[in-house]
C-alpha cells in the first residue's frame, strides 16, 4: 500500500479511526527537507505495509490540521496509535531512527 493523501475530509476516517498505526508526513512542496525524507517514507511504506499505514498530509493545502497537532517546522512526522500521538520525528533524520521510533509502536 502507497501512502494515502490525506485531507481534513479524510483524517478521522484515515488516522483516528484506523485499525492500525498511521505514519503521518506533515510536509509541503517547497520544502527542501520534505524531499528528503520522502523516499525513506516511500521504503517504510512497502516494507510495513502489513503492520502500518503512511499518509501524507500537505500542511499548505491543509493548514487547520497543522494547526490542531502544533506543527511548527516541517517534515514532522508522528505517529499515531488508537487516534493518539504515539511519536514525533522533527526534521530530516536517518531511515534507523525512523525505524526505532517504529518499533516501539508496532
Amino acid at each position: 500500500m502507497a501512502e494515502v493523501q490525506l485531507t481534513e475530509g479524510s483524517w478521522e476516517e484515515e488516522v483516528l479511526n484506523s485499525d492500525i498505526p498511521v505514519l503521518v508526513d506533515f510536509w509541503a512542496p517547497w520544502c527542501g527537507p520534505c524531499r528528503m525524507v520522502a523516499p525513506i517514507v516511500s521504503e517504510i511504506a512497502d516494507e510495513y505495509k502489513d503492520r502500518l499505514k503512511v499518509g501524507k498530509l500537505n500542511t499548505d493545502e491543509e493548514p487547520g490540521i497543522a494547526v490542531k497537532y502544533g506543527i511548527m517546522s516541517i517534515p514532522t512526522l508522528m505517529i499515531f496509535k488508537n487516534g493518539e500521538v504515539a511519536e514525533q520525528i522533527i526534521g530530516a533524520v536517518p531511515k534507523e531512527y525512523f525505524i526505532e521510533k517504529l518499533n516501539k509502536v508496532l
